[in-house]
């Protein structure tokens, strides 16, 4: 019985394989089938759904055939796309204009840029704008070639229409609530505002990372004064009276002319100046600067250097030295009309002196004419 039994286990294994034969075979079938299939499609992608369809048709609908046929052209054509990038987004415009590029042309290699301040009054033929030119063109020590690094910030329309006809470097500082048009008189309140707003835009040319050399424009410039600068100084500035050190604070300060080298101190030092404005109600920022000199050199360890007037002159302390002089500045003196009058007189007497032969010059015979309406 038990080789019985074993036969009759044989036969049920035998006839379990020859159950089994089928399927495997449907299933090599169809392997084969899906081969053909992958085959098809990875040859020609553009098509594999349509001859899907069609391998397919007996077992779909004609609207399921002629979806997926559109669906392939849609393949087709979102591969020959020409993907076209977005634009890059525009840099944001700089809040102050064209300063920046006004100032990248000016500017000498390490940064520094001289800057003189305009309004209409100033630009008119024969006015301050043509006096200041013609003092460099006349000047001694190649100073004519220093115009290159000049920028001349205009207050008003009219005044920056006129300095761009006469140089390349011309900025339209654009301020609210003042016309400045016209001749500021001394203290006045347009007066003040006008300087406080000059000081304010001086903070900016630091904050942008540039040195500065500012001068009024009823300075004449005879010869080149940065020599006279010291490396050693935060600031320099000019003297409406030198006492004879220029470090000491007991010198009295004039910002007409003033040299200022972009630093931390320096910025902080702005800062404190233009809080002045409102801690010191109704004084001007040259008297400012006279009242906190001494709490801001402490503090921040600013190095002020103030200008020998032997050098750096002015109307109230006049240099005699026509072979030293440097530039000369009509401070001390209160209106457009008197100062054009003095320095025209100034420059009548530079002209005779630079024509001169060297022997004259040096024996000191030229000097200014005066008394007149402010030089003395």
């Amino acid at each position: 019985q038990m080789l019985g039994g074993g036969k009759m286990k044989g036969d049920a294994v035998s006839g379990g394989s020859r159950n089994i034969s089928p399927m495997v075979s449907f299933l090599l079938g169809a392997a084969v089938a899906t081969v053909c299939v992958l085959f098809f499609m990875s040859a020609s992608p553009g098509r594999s759904l349509v001859d899907v369809a069609a391998w397919s048709h007996n077992n779909g609908t004609a609207a399921q055939h002629h979806h997926l046929r559109s669906v392939a052209d849609d393949l087709d054509a979102a591969r020959n796309l020409t993907v076209v990038a977005a634009p890059a987004p525009a840099p944001a415009a700089s809040p102050y204009g064209d300063l920046e590029e006004v100032l990248a042309r000016a500017a000498t290699a390490d940064r520094t840029v001289i800057m003189t301040q305009i309004n209409a009054a100033w630009t008119k033929p024969g006015s301050l704008l043509d006096l200041f030119f013609e003092s460099f063109r006349t000047g001694e020590g190649g100073v004519a070639r220093l115009l290159d690094h000049l920028v001349i910030v205009t207050m008003d329309p009219a005044a920056y229409a006129g300095c761009q006809l006469v140089h390349p470097h011309c900025y339209f500082l654009r301020t609210t609530g003042v016309d400045y048009r016209g001749e500021k008189f001394f203290m006045s309140k347009d007066y003040l505002e006008m300087m406080w707003g000059r000081n304010k835009f001086q903070q900016t040319i630091l904050q942008l990372g540039y040195n500065f050399l500012f001068t009024d424009v009823d300075v004449m410039w005879f010869r080149d004064p940065f020599k006279h600068i010291s490396m050693g100084a935060d600031i320099a500035i000019s003297s409406d009276v030198f006492m004879g050190d220029p470090y000491s604070l007991g010198n009295f300060p004039n910002g007409g002319f003033l040299f200022v080298r972009s630093c931390n101190k320096t910025i902080e030092f702005y800062r404190h100046w233009q809080a002045g404005r409102y801690r010191f109600f109704g004084k001007h920022e040259q008297d400012v600067f006279n009242l906190i000199k001494h709490e801001m050199t402490d503090r921040l360890g600013v190095a002020i250097q103030f200008l020998d007037t032997t050098y750096i002159s002015g109307f109230c302390q006049l240099s005699r030295d026509l072979n030293k002089i440097c530039t000369l500045h009509a401070n001390c003196c209160v209106g457009l009309g008197a100062k054009l009058h003095d320095l025209r007189n100034v420059l009548d007497v530079w002209r005779n002196y630079t024509a001169a032969p060297v022997p004259d010059k040096r024996a000191g015979k030229f000097q200014w004419k005066v008394p007149g309406i402010c030089i003395h």
